[in-house]
């Protein structure tokens, strides 16, 4: 074994340099590459003492060598990190290059590593051919068939420094992270709007470019995010294949399962660093810290009105509209909101979901049952700003102002 470590590849050292013993490599060497190396290589039996495994090629044995001692002799001058391969240092080296030598034929798309064409070009083939042995899902990359194993295995790896929240892949780590740090590094050159990721920054491009780019192939219907065309097709298919195991609910996204479950779990993983409350969705915490801010960046183009929400705007365009696009099947009476209809149902139903912890009474809508709990706590809300009076209802303040401005309605 000592033999090969000290023997050189090659006694061209205007062509080639290597350092004795272990070789050290520098970004400003050289490199042998691997074409180069099989024209020194002979069919020789080679046998590694450890192992018993026979290589045909002594740098082939060489580097095998490598993986047992821990040794990892080529090293990048920019970041210092270090390799067993030359091939692995060379693909790090254009992280800091941007070199990307390889090029997809159809799409004339650049990679740095010829791994990485190889992956991209199965979008355009349509190949899977990574396999999970447990639900026998298909997959064009054998790291995504890794990441999806842990759907089975449930196994959490990587792990938040600050709160110790696990997750399941290193890319949902790095996001979170940004709930601590409170990064956002993508910006929209239209708005200045700032995202946290990539993707939201370019979904959001299209609120600018009206662009549509996902068709549905049955209504020719066309949708902005891929996300939505396919909860789309599930309207045609009838599809819902995320169960809640707790419930029994069906849902067309696991993303809204994950949602969904935390209505069972009470998990409120997104913290108000103002007001210390907490939330179930980063979008929910997204829209509290208005109330904070006072930031109000949705506009209305006809009257002029800002609003903190996106819903809040389109609820209001109707008031500008007339229109009333939910209708009660019963009745067939119209609103202007789903909230409005969903609480509208429950004349027809008699449904009272809503349940007073003290006396045991039901209430048809969530501010009723509010209203109700004053009159267990006493609390008055309401207060007159002319005599300082207080009520516990709006509507009763609203009766007692006519008392100082002497309206008769």
């Amino acid at each position: 074994m000592s033999e090969l470590q000290n023997k050189h590849l090659c006694t061209n050292s205007e062509e080639h340099q290597f350092t004795s013993g272990m070789h050290k490599k520098s970004s400003m060497q050289h490199f042998v590459s691997k074409k180069h190396l099989q024209s020194h290589c002979e069919e020789q039996a080679l046998e590694c003492d450890v192992c018993k495994k026979i290589f045909n090629c002594p740098s082939a044995l060489k580097l095998h060598v490598y993986s047992y001692r821990g040794q990892k002799p080529f090293t990048c001058d920019v970041c210092k990190k270090s390799f067993r391969r030359s091939g692995a240092w060379e693909a790090n080296l254009r992280t800091h290059t941007a070199e990307r030598p390889y090029k997809c034929d159809v799409c004339k798309k650049h990679f740095s590593q010829s791994g990485l064409l190889k992956s991209h070009l199965r979008t355009h083939t349509g190949e899977r051919p990574y396999k999970c042995d447990v639900c026998e899902k298909h997959f064009s990359r054998s790291d995504h068939l890794k990441s999806h194993l842990r759907t089975h295995t449930g196994d959490r790896l990587y792990t938040c420094d600050v709160c110790k929240k696990s997750f399941k892949w290193s890319s949902a780590l790095k996001l979170h992270l940004r709930s601590h740090t409170g990064e956002w590094p993508y910006t929209c050159d239209v708005c200045e709007k700032h995202f946290s990721r990539s993707h939201h920054l370019e979904s959001h491009l299209r609120t600018h470019t009206g662009e549509r780019p996902y068709k549905c192939d049955v209504c020719k219907k066309h949708f902005s995010e891929a996300t939505h065309l396919k909860s789309h097709l599930h309207t045609h298919t009838g599809e819902w294949p995320y169960k809640c195991d707790v419930c029994g609910k069906h849902f067309s996204q696991s993303g809204h399962l994950q949602l969904h479950l935390r209505t069972h779990t009470g998990e409120r993983p997104y913290k108000c660093d103002v007001c210390k409350k907490h939330f179930s969705q980063a979008s929910h915490l997204k829209r509290h810290l208005r109330t904070h801010t006072g930031e109000r960046p949705y506009k209305c183009d006809v009257c002029g009105k800002h609003f903190s929400q996106s819903g809040e705007l389109k609820l209001h365009l109707h008031t500008h509209t007339g229109e009333r696009p939910y209708k009660c099947d019963v009745c067939k009476k119209h609103f202007s909101q789903a909230s409005h209809l969903k609480r509208h149902l429950r004349t027809h139903t008699g449904e009272r979901p809503y349940k007073c912890d003290v006396c045991g009474k039901h209430f048809s809508q969530s501010g009723y049952l509010k209203s109700h709990l004053r009159t267990h706590t006493g609390d008055r809300l309401y207060t007159c700003d002319v005599c300082k009076k207080s009520f516990k209802w709006s509507s009763t303040l609203k009766l007692h102002l006519r008392i100082h401005t002497g309206q008769l309605p």
